[in-house]
């Protein structure tokens, strides 16, 4: 009696088992389930995004060009200026007595140099007679003589001497009254006071470059607006003068805004602790300023607000496309590239030398449904819109290629069997955006 149970026993279980390697073995023959879509032609938009703030075209930061006390502050911030108006006055004091101290300067200058002039004259007189009595019965010595043209070559030199002291006791009161003229200052620009940092009573310090102290106040014509975003160096190439661009901007979530590429930065951002001219650090990103002028900005918009811009770079009309996820790289026999033996993982410079070569021996391609199975197809992509990248060259049109998932597209491999998965709602591709 125990030996049939024990019997029956190892047929159930050598059945489960046997059922089992069945199950196994028809899952290896019918391969990966894959989702496949056909090779067609749709419009393709390549857009670049980056994000950036909000900024006026043009605006500007007023400094004190001289040091002292504001004993008038005649704007406030948010209010609006015209070219011209009093935005402050600084403590004119100290610089009205460097006005009157150059002035007696200059009147102390001219009283010398007439001084010099009456010198001159008489010396002339003097030379003159002398060689008046020389010519004649030489009623004078020739020592004499010399001696008079010689006072009067000192006089000349002293006259011109003077003359050189009320040039510059001029120039001196000449300064003097434009640092007195610089205690009022006005607006440069008609435009809105965006940013005041000063307050009556307290002293104004001389601007001076990267001294964030210096700033008084800012003023900015807020009739024309950008968005100054910062662009991946990758991206840069692809953007020209006059893209089209939508702009999204956080403090107004359900506006979209329109405008175009006005400039584009030659030289990158730089970033904290680099210095102009310098070279990037390795592995450091590198971004390029591009600015984006707001067709219609609306009035209640403000400097400094939060955006991000989507430019579109390039677009293309019914263009021969494949989905992006279908596109994986092999080496040129269509192969996927080897990762390193164990020896070798221990070797950075052995597996950073392998990185870079399969990086040059990279072919793009696809996998081509064909008798229910993978065919390597090589393909060369132009523009990547939202979904799809465009083929310009590999594929006619038409074409089954296998579209995801991209687990299974990142290990296929030539040949192998495939198991499509049924197209539904959820597994169909979406139609690229327009």
């Amino acid at each position: 009696m125990k030996n049939t149970k024990l019997i029956v026993a190892i047929v159930l279980l050598l059945a489960v088992v046997g059922v089992g390697g069945v199950a196994i073995a028809k899952k290896r023959d019918t391969g990966a389930t894959v989702r496949t879509e056909v090779v067609g032609r749709r419009d393709l938009v390549s857009i670049v995004t980056a994000s950036g703030v909000i900024e006026p075209k043009q605006k500007v930061d007023i400094s004190a060009d001289i040091a002292g006390r504001v004993i008038e502050l005649a704007v406030e911030e948010g209010q609006d200026v015209k070219k011209g108006d009093l935005l402050l006055r600084i403590d004119p004091t100290q610089y009205q007595a460097a006005v009157q101290r150059a002035e007696a300067t200059v009147a102390q200058a001219k009283a010398q140099s007439a001084q010099m002039r009456a010198s001159l004259l008489k010396a002339q007189s003097d030379a003159t007679r002398a060689e008046q009595l020389a010519k004649g019965d030489r009623l004078i010595s020739a020592q004499d003589l010399e001696q008079a043209r010689t006072g009067l070559k000192v006089a000349q030199a002293q006259y011109e001497a003077a003359n050189y002291g009320v040039s510059q006791a001029e120039a001196g009161l000449s300064e003097a009254r434009e640092s007195l003229r610089k205690t009022i200052i006005t607006a440069p620009m008609s435009g809105r006071v965006t940013r005041l940092n000063i307050h009556q009573g307290e002293t104004a310090v001389v601007g001076t470059m990267n001294n964030p102290g210096s700033l008084l106040l800012t003023i900015a014509d807020l009739g024309v607006m950008e968005a100054k975003v910062n662009v991946d160096e990758t991206d840069v190439p692809h953007i020209a003068i006059g893209d089209s661009a939508t702009i999204k901007i956080d403090a107004f979530p359900n506006q979209t805004f329109v405008g175009h590429v006005t400039q584009i930065a030659n030289s990158a951002v730089q970033g904290q602790g680099s210095t102009a001219g310098s070279s990037s650090q390795t592995g450091q990103a590198v971004d390029f300023e591009v600015r984006v002028t707001l067709d219609h900005p609306p009035t209640e918009l403000r400097p400094d607000l939060s955006a991000t811009a989507d430019i579109v770079s390039a677009t293309r009309k019914q263009a021969l496309s494949v989905p992006i996820i279908a596109v994986t790289v092999r080496d040129a026999s269509g192969k996927k590239f080897k990762v390193g033996s164990s020896d070798d993982q221990g070797d950075a410079s052995v597996s950073e030398k392998q990185k870079k070569l399969d990086e040059q021996n990279e072919v793009e391609g696809v996998f081509v449904v064909k008798d229910g199975k993978a065919k390597w197809m090589p393909v060369t992509v132009g523009i990547a819109g939202e979904r799809y990248f465009e083929l310009t060259k590999g594929l006619k049109g038409g074409e089954t290629v296998v579209a995801g998932p991209y687990s299974v597209v990142r290990d296929l491999e030539d040949g192998a069997a495939l198991q499509i998965q049924p197209e539904g709602p959820e597994t169909k591709p979406a139609k690229e955006a327009k």
